[in-house]
């Protein structure tokens, strides 16, 4: 029985790649949450945490280098969970072994990197990766999605999103305001509108005093797509009270957003409404759940949807714009190349 074979009839073998936060929560989901998969191998340079990992799930053996993992015949797919520099050469290792993957944003961390992996897997034929953005399997913005994709509302106009985190780590700087926030609502423009961001401003408005030294927060990027809707962003890192992400569609017939309540809301006697998430594990929790079903459910099947490499790609050149607008306060055009019948 070949690989494929195994996949298709069998329960699908995992190996967790990375297995720091988000490794860790994937090896819990695919254990504990989900259906048709189960983790049969983890890897991290630290050998002591993927030993204690392996030692708590039956058939899963503990490794620190990733191609080891690969070359396991208990390892039928790959999921990616490792910091993000790390993520080309386990993608090419992956390739050799024409192995599919799930991997965790960014596809890598910047687009000379992406495109490298884009031209790897054209020369496989067929697409093999899945790129973890998970907005994109949240059940309020794929509601939205479906609305925009009817017309629900008309002709779309304009984006507005909020991304507003409660305190940033330790060492958050401005490009990572781009790159690890402002990413998600880059793939959420395009995928709503299914059109390319062609460039990218950034303004500083007053700051927060709660910021660390150094970063700018909050800030507001404006988005200019191929077709010419303007997209704008607020980030707001440090706003103290929660993690709220929304999103507006502004319409010719009407106007739709997500984000504006989660939970029950309520009445008392010392005044009305809801819970704000304290993080994105809380808000996207399901998301991540149903992302992970998703690439299963298809890898068993023998096909790969959801983001790909060119939206990887994409991402990260944006964002290289988005950094660049930021140092510059100038508009950014983005440079893209054409994007290959691979991925139309």
């Amino acid at each position: 029985m070949t690989r494929d074979d195994k996949i298709s009839y069998g329960t699908l073998g995992v190996a967790v790649i990375g297995t720091g936060r988000m490794g860790s929560d994937h090896v819990r989901r695919i254990k504990n949450v989900i259906s048709g998969a189960r983790v049969a191998a983890v890897v991290d340079i630290d050998a002591d945490r993927v030993k204690t990992i392996a030692d708590g799930i039956d058939g899963c053996t503990p490794y620190t280098d990733p191609a080891a993992a690969m070359d396991d015949p208990a390892v039928d797919a790959v999921l990616i969970a490792s910091p993000g520099p790390a993520h080309e050469a386990t993608l090419l290792a992956a390739f050799e072994r024409d192995l599919p993957v799930l991997c965790e944003k960014p596809l890598t961390p910047d687009a000379a990197s992406a495109l490298r992996v884009l031209e790897a897997e054209q020369k496989l034929g067929h697409r093999r990766v899945q790129v973890g953005f998970m907005r994109r399997y949240d059940a309020d913005y794929m509601k939205l999605k479906a609305q925009l994709d009817q017309g629900a509302f008309g002709r779309p106009l304009m984006l507005r999103n909020k991304h507003r985190n409660p305190t940033a780590p330790p060492g958050f700087t401005n490009s990572m305001m781009i790159n690890d926030s402002a990413v998600h609502e880059i793939d959420v423009t395009r995928w709503l509108l299914e059109e390319e961001i062609t460039a990218v401003r950034v303004l500083f408005p007053k700051p927060t005093g709660k910021a660390p030294e150094g970063l700018n927060d909050p800030q507001l990027i404006l988005f200019e797509t191929a077709a010419g809707h303007v997209v704008d962003t607020e980030l707001f890192v440090n706003c103290g009270f929660g993690y709220q992400v929304q999103c507006e569609a502004v319409c010719t017939d009407g106007t739709a957003r997500v984000g504006d309540d989660r939970g029950v809301f309520t009445n008392t006697a010392n005044g009305w409404g809801g819970a704000i998430d304290p993080g994105f594990e809380d808000r996207f929790v399901d998301a991540y759940d149903r992302q992970v079903q998703r690439w299963v459910d298809a890898t068993r099947r023998g096909e790969v949807e959801g983001p790909s490499c060119w939206d990887g790609y994409a991402a990260a050149a944006v964002c290289e714009a988005g950094v660049r607008a930021q140092e510059t306060g100038e508009r950014i055009t983005v440079e893209l190349i054409e994007r290959p019948a691979l991925y139309r």
